[in-house]
């Protein structure tokens, strides 16, 4: 099944068959990003007070982020006649809207253990996961 659409620079194409491995390999590369990103600043910075930043949510939150992208993907594929255009617009408002809540935390911290640094390195991880996930999904789904 695939979803077609034209525009003056050629035509997109995306591939659903191709969205079940990239999906997942998506998820799981942006796991592995976040994890890095997580481990180097915990060490640099010792960030071991601040909840978000413990591996479990680092990792719990960065699948539910890119399975939701992934999902979000697929309905835009299905429906526009632009999908990897328009997706990428999708991503970028859903990137500035999660840092909201991090840009809260620097003004009114609510977490034990809020630092800068601590929230530096929570933007650093939704901008890897936007970036790591909308460059997957939207190169290796593309049919030419």
């Amino acid at each position: 099944m695939e979803a077609a659409a034209s525009n003056a620079g050629g035509s997109e194409r995306v591939s659903f068959r191709r969205l079940l491995w990239v999906g997942p390999l998506a998820v799981v590369a942006a796991v592995a990003v976040n994890v890095v990103i997580r481990t180097v600043a915990v060490a640099l910075f010792g960030l071991t007070d601040f909840p978000p930043l413990m591996l479990g949510p680092t990792i719990l939150f960065t699948i539910f982020g890119v399975l939701g992208a992934v999902m979000v993907f697929a309905l835009v594929a299905r429906f526009s006649g632009r999908p990897i255009r328009l997706f990428r617009r999708v991503a970028l408002v859903a990137l500035l809207v999660t840092l909201v809540p991090d840009v809260l935390l620097l003004v009114a911290p609510s977490i034990s253990g809020t630092t800068v640094a601590g929230v530096l390195t929570l933007m650093a991880e939704h901008v890897a996961a936007w970036a790591v996930s909308v460059g997957i999904l939207t190169t290796l789904t593309r049919e030419r």
